[in-house]
């Protein structure tokens, strides 16, 4: 490029630029023309970081300089005199005057800014509305500065503890760093707060760190207090102050820039800062890790209904619009429904009706009718009712084709209604009354493992308004509100339905009440001893939030005992205790034979009782220690478990009763079992029955907190018990997230560490029992645990990793072994290639097989 002065075309503007091959940066030699070129280039990521913020400018007119001798830097808030008129601007008032800064809005500005020697564009942490008026922020900031003695590898240690707490505050957070020392952390707002109130959490914030860590974090600007440490800065919250706007260049010696970063970049012990050309092959590559932060549009729409019966245009209009068959595993047809044609294909002269359960962004159940060649659909938030005297609210949506009452599978995020979609039901259905927007009375004959039961069950839709001005009573308003109800008149064969909750399981004989004369021997006599029944696999969870938590009034909350699974089978002779994967516990915790005293007598004398809970070691302030229960995992020996015991007694929690007194209870309501498990069984040295909070998630998250327990056990009142099986009717809400892992090798450590385990390799098994790899956990030992696992692994080893995709770097020095023990670890989140970050050794899982290990998504 030539030195003088020339016209650029940059987009529709013409600006002039020159002095090109003038050196902005000596120690690489970087030109003004570079320099230009670069901001051209990242225009697209950088825009919208910086989009209709007011602009400061720091500029070097001749360059930066060197180390003996560094340019002059003039610093501007003020537009520019002479700028054109293309470049877009707002006032600003300040107590000395009004401002009129740049907007950096569009590429053609950021190039003229360049021109005018401007490396550094700095913004604050909010926007200016479309009156051109300061709004609320809608970024936090903290700046993490390294005093004399401190580096950036202690900035990226402050970095994970600032990511965690705002973590618990439910807000994602975006590192970059700073082009300079340091590390800059955003994290997105919702525009509610002032900056006055951003800049106090942001103060707390630093403050609670620096009392959580006072020999690494201080959050005091005295100079005098920095040595050593990291100040969390979170004074830039401030609506007067600035930020080095992200992927803008630094007036350094270096071209170094303000480069948002990756996690995982962050956790690499190399981290160092970035440059000019290195962050412009990240970005031609597609890599732009802070992009959500510049988004400020939402994806909006509301739920919308669609077509009733009895109107002439075509029924799946309104499906087909929302739905493109490239992206969704939906039957998406194209041709209009044939009324008289289109017939349930199991039962060609019988129409069909599907129930789904379908976990999108609210669980609800979708009740599909057949009727005029489409599937007439409601959403029913909370299920098809078990009771003739509780109505349902059911909303009408769009008509839906016949292919989809045999649907099952996930609907993509971002696609309407994404989620988990599976079969609750399904069969024949009678039509006994159709009155389009008034009522429809059916009876469905559902399948004998469904959730229906099996038994025919008369339902009724009664419509709660009139119809709309389009005739259309499915337009998303409140004129598409319906009411369910289990009719009183129910065809014969009298079985009750299964709650919502019991999808696809066999079903047993309703149990009557724990309390009532039939739940035990009414005689007193104890019957003859016999042999127990085989194990029940016990019911597990699904990882989840606070946020599935929609109306709390339905749902339990018990606190999450870090312990190991237990099912207790009881008999008047005997106690057996089954892991959660059918192994033998009974040997390894001899002191819960005390089940026999905390029973019941009359439940003893009545026959098998069968208990669920979880094992636990307490800690010295009666806490569970995931730590200390691992001296008695895996014990068997008399004199082994003995030794044992005298350290660490175990204890377990009961929080669920499957039979009472040979009566099974696994299709009676949550409420109704809790209820009997405190009429059978009371508390002793080491059986607890703990109670449950109902209608309070926040509460029940609060005080696990304060406990320091692992999490809440969130469980529907009326769900009932599935054996073996994962269900949304019981969400885990974890206060940290852990994950079971297959051990597949070790790396050798270093340093403190010499001549034994520095990390261990880890891996889980995929949906096909493919072994893929995870990352690696250095941390958590104790001395202890180093030697055992040293011990353990001894005699485990092979020559091939058990899994092919290992990265080179974590291969180096690697030892394998073979897959089969199973460990859990803490971490605080996944990557997008299914890696763990911060995992933190917790201990090994021996109730565990290494093909029952699965992802905790």
């Amino acid at each position: 490029m030539a030195t003088d002065e020339q016209s650029v075309r940059i987009e529709d503007r013409t600006l002039k630029v020159s002095n090109l091959e003038k050196v902005f940066f000596s120690s690489t030699g970087t030109t003004k023309g570079e320099v230009l070129d670069y901001y051209r280039r990242i225009a697209a990521v950088m825009i919208p970081q910086a989009r209709r913020r007011p602009a400061t400018r720091k500029r070097w007119v001749d360059g930066v300089g060197t180390a003996d001798r560094p340019g002059t830097v003039f610093f501007r808030k003020d537009l520019e005199d002479r700028a054109p008129s293309w470049v877009p601007r707002a006032d600003l008032e300040h107590s000395d005057g009004v401002s009129t800064y740049p907007l950096v809005d569009e590429t053609a500005v950021l190039v003229w800014l360049a021109q005018l020697a401007a490396l550094e564009i700095h913004t604050p942490q909010w926007r200016f509305d479309e009156d051109l008026t300061a709004s609320n922020p809608d970024r936090l900031v903290l700046d993490l500065d390294p005093g004399p003695g401190a580096d950036l590898t202690d900035c990226a240690r402050v970095a994970l503890w600032c990511r965690e707490i705002l973590e618990d505050m439910a807000m994602e957070s975006f590192p970059v760093t700073s082009g300079s020392k340091g590390i800059h952390l955003y994290a997105p707002l919702d525009g509610a707060a002032t900056a006055q109130q951003i800049t106090q959490v942001a103060h707390e914030l630093a403050r609670a760190l620096e009392e959580d860590h006072p020999d690494l974090v201080v959050s005091d600007m005295k100079k005098s207090l920095r040595s050593g440490r990291v100040l969390v800065d979170w004074s830039q919250n401030n609506g007067h102050k600035t930020t080095v706007c992200p992927y803008s260049l630094r007036g350094r010696l270096r071209p170094s820039v303000a480069a948002p970063r990756t996690w995982e970049e962050i956790e690499d012990p190399e981290l160092d800062q970035l440059e000019l050309g290195d962050v412009l092959r990240r970005v031609e590559d597609g890599m732009d890790p802070i992009a959500a932060l510049g988004s400020s549009a939402g994806k909006g729409g509301t739920e919308g209904g669609a077509s009733s019966g009895g109107r002439s245009r075509d029924r799946l209009e309104v499906y087909r619009s929302r739905r493109e068959a490239s992206r969704t595993p939906e039957p998406v047809p194209e041709g209009r429904p044939d009324p008289e044609g289109a017939r349930d294909p199991r039962e060609p002269e019988d129409p069909m009706f599907v129930i789904q359960e379908h976990h999108a962004s609210r669980l609800h159940w979708d009740f599909r009718l057949e009727h005029d060649g489409v599937l007439v659909s409601w959403a029913v938030p909370k299920g098809p009712p078990v009771d003739v005297d509780v109505n349902r609210l059911a909303v009408q949506t769009e008509d839906h084709p016949l292919e989809y009452g045999t649907f099952e599978g996930t609907i993509p995020k971002g696609e309407y209604g994404a989620g988990d979609v599976t079969l609750w039901d399904t069969g024949s259905l009678e039509v006994e009354t159709w009155r389009d927007g008034e009522e429809i009375v059916v009876v469905c004959h559902g399948r004998p493992d469904g959730g229906l039961g099996g038994a025919p069950r008369r339902f009724a839709f009664v419509h709660t308004g009139g119809m709309g001005g389009n005739g259309d009573p499915t337009s998303g308003r409140a004129d598409a509100s319906w009411l369910l109800h289990l009719t009183k008149d129910q065809p014969p064969t009298g079985e009750e339905p299964a709650s919502c909750e019991g999808r696809g399981r066999p079903r047993e004989e309703r149990a009557p009440s724990a309390s009532s004369p039939t739940s035990a021997s009414s005689s007193g006599a104890r019957p003859e001893p016999a042999a127990m029944s085989d194990p029940i696999s016990p019911m597990l969870a699904t990882l989840g939030s606070r946020d599935d938590i929609r109306d709390q009034d339905d749902w339990a909350f018990e606190m999450k005992w870090d312990g190991v699974r237990v099912v207790a089978t009881v008999t008047a002779e005997a106690v057996r205790l089954t892991s959660r994967g059918g192994k033998d516990l009974t040997s390894t915790f001899p002191e819960l034979a005390e089940l026999l005293e905390a029973l019941d007598p009359a439940a003893l004398a009545a026959g098998e009782t069968v208990l669920d809970g979880e094992i636990v070691a307490l800690d010295a302030r009666d806490r569970p220690s995931f730590s200390r229960l691992q001296r008695r995992l895996g014990l068997t020996r008399d004199r082994d478990v003995e030794r044992a015991r005298k350290e660490v007694e175990a204890h377990v929690m009961i929080f669920d009763l499957l039979r009472r007194g040979g009566v099974p209870l696994l299709r009676t309501p949550y409420r109704e079992r809790r209820s009997a498990l405190f009429d059978t069984v009371r508390s002793t040295e080491h059986i607890h029955v703990p109670q449950a909070d109902h209608g309070d998630v926040d509460h029940a998250i609060e005080l696990s907190k304060e406990l320091q327990l692992e999490g809440v056990m969130a469980k529907t009142e009326t769900g009932v018990y599935q054996p073996g099986r994962r269900s949304r009717t019981w969400i885990k809400i974890k206060n940290a997230r852990h994950q079971e892992v297959v051990v597949i090798g070790w790396r050798h450590g270093k340093g403190g560490r010499s001549g034994s385990i520095g990390s261990l390799l880890l891996a889980i098994p995929d949906g096909e029992g493919v072994l893929r790899y995870v990352g690696r956990v250095g941390t958590g030992f104790s001395d202890r645990d180093l030697e055992q696992i040293t011990s353990t692994l001894a005699s485990r080893a092979r020559r091939t990793p058990p899994a092919d995709d290992v990265p080179a770097a974590d291969r180096r020095d690697a030892e394998w072994v073979r897959a089969d023990l199973v460990g859990e670890v803490r971490y605080s989140e996944r990557t997008e290639d299914g890696r763990l970050r911060h995992p933190v050794w917790r201990g090994w899982r021996r109730d565990k097989q290494a093909h029952e290990v699965r992802g905790e998504q």
